[in-house]
């Protein structure tokens, strides 16, 4: 039996949207027959027509994209703006890369077959996995429900998803689905909280593609483990940014700032750290505070706001809220500094972007993931001391470098111990769908998008033919001092820094007749 047990609020008005249900064990196993049969029928399809239902699911996304963005307003509260280009864009944007590039990334390869196998073939297949199981976040439950939803999908598999009970967008899964008429139980949206999550995971999906919280993470990854089940983790980040003092101020200002603040800080890879060398750092911190200040938030009480005007939305989620005072009253408890927003109201869920200065790593601002409209600043002298500030931290998600020495640039980039970094720009490694996306250290393991993001739902099957005659091969029984003397002297003329190609060659010739004539009979 199912009971209406979470609510799902929207946090700008505080209203009662709708209830979910956490599903019983029926529903689960039904759910996961349903997903099995579906295997069948997808794996029938060839590349090119399951790319044509996801590119009509691209062309209903583009129809109906006004009815998206207000239903993810509605339910996260972030602006119009950030739920266009992060959500909107973004899912068209990857759909058009793959309808390009999955055959070629799919295609079977051909592998180098070393001279010790000659007349042999070795080659790679790309095999759909099964059952994908997909768990996304709250932040950005459209694009993040969708992207690793098609991969899969593309690369074969049936898809259940389990969106973040916060935001789980219910009904414009289904609508989207039914009016595209996309394939029957390809993909299956299943609504709940933890406890559905672990009847999910206790079925045993054959991987589990899973976006949210480094504790989240880690049990999942607990539970998978025992039972084997692969696990892509998309994890938190604490991202640091590096500004150098020959950037043009007013540009780099500008990007930071949007960087830190977008989705009002809640992305795992938004700007928290933001380091500025001490030479700018006055001028730097004094534009950034004055820009902030000119940000419009989503406050319901600005009636005369245009709704596609607001700049920085609301904070989704209750407990959030609860972690960004925190951190916030630590860091002033320890000497930082508000240089402007911070909490305006307690518990409210709208709140003005906030620049804090004389962080610490000592802090939580410093150390601990915050995930809002927050962004604490730090002043380093040398480059070294930068790179060393950038990776004192357990996260490694993304990072960006601001500088006009492009070669500076390039050297602290591959210096940042992370999984993505741009270059006088920050999160457009995401906005690529050509590169592959993940972190290391806290902030997860795997990849997905680029061609990892096929490959990753994916059995990459080696396959080695050989040709079927009368030669016996010599490392087959019985063993004999003749086979051992002419292996062994292969050996040592193939594998020497200096190759003896003759001594080689004279002993090859001779495997095939001595495999032949001292085989067993």
């Amino acid at each position: 039996m199912e009971t209406l047990t979470i609510p799902v609020i929207n946090p700008i008005t505080n209203e009662l949207l709708y209830s979910i249900s956490e599903k019983s064990d029926q529903a689960i196993d039904e759910i996961y027959e349903k997903a099995h049969a579906a295997e069948q029928t997808i794996q029938k399809l060839t590349i090119a027509e399951r790319i044509a239902h996801v590119v009509n699911l691209k062309e209903w996304i583009l129809d109906n994209s006004d009815l998206i963005i207000d239903k993810l307003i509605e339910e996260t509260g972030k602006s119009r703006f950030d739920a266009f280009t992060s959500e909107i864009f973004s899912v068209c944007d990857v759909v058009d890369y793959y309808k390009g590039h999955s055959k070629k990334i799919l295609k079977e390869e051909k592998a180098h077959t070393p001279i010790m196998m000659l007349g042999k073939k070795s080659r790679i297949v790309y095999e759909p996995l099964g059952t994908i199981l997909v768990i996304t976040p709250w932040n950005y439950p459209f694009v993040q429900g969708f992207v690793p939803s098609i991969l899969a999908f593309i690369a074969g598999n049936a898809v259940i998803i389990k969106p973040s009970e916060l935001t789980p967008l219910k009904g414009l899964w289904e609508k989207m689905l039914e009016e595209t008429k996309f394939l029957v139980n390809a993909f299956q949206f299943v609504y709940g909280g933890r406890e559905t999550g672990a009847k999910l995971i206790s079925k045993r999906p054959d991987k589990i593609h899973f976006t949210g919280s480094v504790k989240a993470g880690k049990i999942i990854m607990g539970e998978a483990a025992k039972q084997l089940i692969p696990v892509d983790l998309e994890l938190g980040g604490k991202d640091p940014a590096i500004v150098f003092d020959d950037v043009n101020i007013s540009r780099t200002v500008n990007g930071v700032m949007w960087g830190a603040f977008t989705t009002s800080g809640q992305s795992c890879t938004s700007i928290e750290r933001l380091y500025v060398q001490d030479t700018i750092y006055d001028e730097f911190v004094k534009e950034l505070v004055d820009k902030t200040k000119k940000l419009r938030t989503s406050n319901e009480h600005r009636d005369t706001q245009q709704p596609d005007e607001c700049d920085v939305g609301a904070i989704t989620s209750p407990a959030q809220i609860k972690i960004i005072e925190e951190h916030l009253d630590d860091a002033v408890a320890k000497g930082a500094t508000i240089l402007c927003g911070g909490i305006t109201e307690r518990g409210s869920h709208h709140m003005l972007p906030t620049v804090v200065v004389d962080v610490t790593h000592d802090m939580l601002l410093g150390y601990e993931e915050t995930f809002g409209p927050v962004v604490a600043v730090m002043k380093f002298k040398t480059e070294q001391e930068a790179i060393d500030l950038a990776n004192d931290s357990n996260y490694g998600l993304s990072a960006s470098v601001w500088s006009k020495d492009m070669k500076r640039a390039e050297r602290v980039a591959k210096a940042i111990k992370t999984g993505n970094v741009s270059v006088n720009n920050h999160m457009l490694t995401e906005a690529n769908a050509a590169l592959p996306f993940g972190g290391i250290k806290d902030s997860g393991i795997g990849r997905y998008k680029g061609d990892h993001g096929l490959h990753t739902f994916s059995n990459s099957k080696s396959i080695l033919y050989d040709a079927q005659g009368s030669i016996i091969d010599p490392h087959w029984y019985p063993f004999t001092a003749t086979k051992y003397k002419m292996l062994s002297e292969i050996t040592q003329a193939y594998f020497r820094k200096s190759k003896n190609w003759l001594k080689f060659a004279k002993n090859g010739l001779k495997a095939d007749s001595i495999g032949k004539k001292e085989q067993i009979k």
